[in-house]
């Protein structure tokens, strides 16, 4: 057998922005007030230190690709401003792999929007077909099966926080026995606010 015939492991991965500690605090605040509607324990509750906002999933990728998309997210995101990301509320979001997830969502923002559609150009470009079509970013904070008996509220939370974002991440997403485990193999700081 050659080395050409080894099939390349792969990982799960995503890009993201990095959040501030105190908006953290804050959103786990809210879904610890969420919690009270989870009566059969189903939610696989986010832990506050692994929030994010998700701007791009990639799915499964082989780590030469990985490389590659590391490469060129330096090249062309280390330019952008940073921003602030503005949320205004938790809703319940359906994941295209038929999650719920229980979501903060951010308001409109031309600057998101933005630096969002420059993600998924470059990862386009490195040749992954990414599944955009109703996605919009979010942070997670919960997610649930299929056939829960999850109580969802008549009234979603509505916040009003504003977060610093300055730097994407690229991240490995791993299932663990509590939840997924997020690891960090890319960070692009991006420029300061001026």
């Amino acid at each position: 057998m050659t080395d050409s015939s080894v099939e390349e492991s792969k990982i799960r991965t995503f890009f993201a922005l990095r959040l501030r500690d105190s908006i953290a605090r804050q959103l786990a605040n809210c879904a610890d007030s969420l919690a009270l509607y989870d009566k059969k324990v189903e939610v696989d509750w986010v832990e506050s230190d692994n929030y994010h906002l998700t701007l791009c999933f990639l799915g499964e990728l082989t780590i030469s690709k990985v490389e590659e998309l590391t490469h060129a997210a330096k090249k062309y995101l280390s330019a952008e401003p940073s921003l602030n990301i503005h949320l205004e509320g938790i809703e319940s979001y359906q994941s295209a792999s038929n999650w719920t997830l229980l979501v903060a969502k951010t308001s409109r923002s031309a600057q998101l929007e933005a630096l969002q559609c420059l993600v998924e150009t470059l990862v386009k470009q490195a040749g992954v077909t990414i599944p955009s079509e109703g996605f919009r970013p979010h942070i997670t904070l919960g997610r649930l099966g299929g056939g829960n008996s999850f109580n969802f509220p008549h009234h979603w939370p509505q916040l009003d926080l504003v977060s610093l974002a300055d730097a994407v991440v690229l991240f490995q997403s791993k299932r663990g026995e509590r939840g997924s485990v997020y690891t960090p193999l890319a960070t692009i700081e991006l420029c300061d606010l001026a």
